[in-house]
């Protein structure tokens, strides 16, 4: 339940707001002044905050100053009898999230309060998701192979150059590519990622290029398509090597002239993109079969990334086991489990044909199944590749 401070010295304005909220299902708290309002918020969590102007010893504005330096995502609405533009304006120039007058219109507070509170939840969901998506792209490894690979990235980042990701699957090729991006001068920009892999080669066309209306059977509106969203930033063009030779030819126009072409119309567009790809097969042979095109591998291939398999990085399993650990054990809502030395050890001895993608469903899967410490035995038990 959402909870909400008021802060009046006019005890009739506390109480009216109070039982108005708390009729609402709101849990209300109050404060006759300043001082004690910035006390209580210490001491508990508030959602929202009303504050009024007017106030002895410390006035609405240096509250709503301190609120905003030491609780920033915590929406204030001031309040006041007094109140002009010119007060408004220095109030949301100063953080509030609102302004309203009194006498206060029972609609407009509560359409306030509406509004404050899907504010507060939007702030907190947008948070959740960036430590989410932080999670996913942190390179786990402090091997030799590791070290070079974020020089590599650092190096590379800040260019506007484009990178080819290779290696097997499961070694982490969309992270590199997400390393890459946070630490561009594009971080701020979109970033796109297409599943070439995914895609039908019938829609693969319209999907990175978007359509018009009535281009085809099925093309009820335009689309918007994959490089246009990207415009301004970067592109990850994942399994590159499963996408068709009619998109590639595409690719390759968009990569030497910077436009495109939506299916269905003859007008180009101008996009400024940089362009990740990456894929677990060997281009080359690719191209000596005739399915993928010479001249947009050389396009492509400006700063070639090969990610080392698993097998080639063993001495980073421990740090890998031990990060897969607290994050499952985090979204399954369980205590932490430990390793032991020896099933550590252990695992080092698997071949990790998976690489990364396959410990972390050991990692997982040992975790559900077995009990706190976790041991060499399970790891013999529970690791092998067939379980029954």
């Amino acid at each position: 339940m959402s909870k909400i401070l008021i802060i009046d010295d006019e005890r009739s304005i506390r109480n009216t707001l109070k039982d108005i909220l708390e009729f609402e299902k709101y849990t209300v708290s109050v404060a006759e002044d300043g001082m004690k309002a910035l006390e209580m918020v210490k001491q508990e969590k508030y959602d929202l905050v009303f504050c009024d102007i007017k106030m002895p010893q410390i006035d609405g504005i240096e509250v709503l100053e301190s609120l905003h330096e030491s609780f920033p995502d915590v929406p204030v609405v001031m309040i006041s009898g007094h109140g002009n533009i010119d007060t408004a304006v220095e109030c949301i120039k100063k953080g509030a999230f609102d302004f309203i007058e009194k006498p206060i219109d029972l609609n407009r507070l509560l359409v306030c309060v509406r509004n404050g509170l899907d504010h507060q939840n939007l702030v907190q969901q947008t948070k959740v998701l960036k430590k989410k998506v932080s999670k996913t792209s942190q390179m786990i490894g402090e091997s030799a192979a590791m070290q070079r690979l974020r020089e590599i990235i650092a190096r590379v980042a800040p260019t506007d150059a484009r990178v080819l990701i290779t290696g097997e699957n499961g070694t982490g090729k969309e992270v590199v590519a997400r390393q890459l991006f946070e630490l561009s001068n594009r971080a701020n920009a979109p970033f796109v990622e297409v599943n070439c892999a995914a895609i039908p080669s019938e829609l693969i066309e319209s999907e990175l290029f978007g359509h018009e209306k009535g281009s085809f059977t099925s093309a009820i509106k335009q689309r918007i398509g994959k490089f246009e969203q990207a415009d301004g930033g970067t592109i990850f063009l994942d399994e590159i090597g499963d996408m068709s030779l009619s998109a590639q030819t595409k690719v390759l126009r968009v990569l030497q002239e910077k436009e495109l072409t939506r299916v269905g119309s003859d007008k180009s567009i101008k996009v400024n993109v940089r362009v990740f790809a990456a894929t677990n097969k060997d281009l080359k042979k690719e191209i000596e079969k005739g399915t993928f095109r010479e001249d947009l591998f050389h396009r492509l291939n400006v700063i070639p990334i090969q990610i080392p398999p698993l097998r080639e990085r063993k001495d980073d399993i421990p740090l890998l086991v031990h990060y897969f650990c607290e994050t499952i054990c985090e979204e399954q809502g369980v205590h932490l489990k430990t390793f032991t030395d020896d099933a550590l050890e252990e695992l080092k001895n698997f071949k990790w044909t998976g690489n990364i993608r396959e410990l972390r469903n050991v990692v997982e899967r040992m975790i559900i199944l077995c009990s706190q410490t976790i041991t060499a035995e399970d790891v013999k038990v529970f690791a092998a590749p067939v379980f029954l």
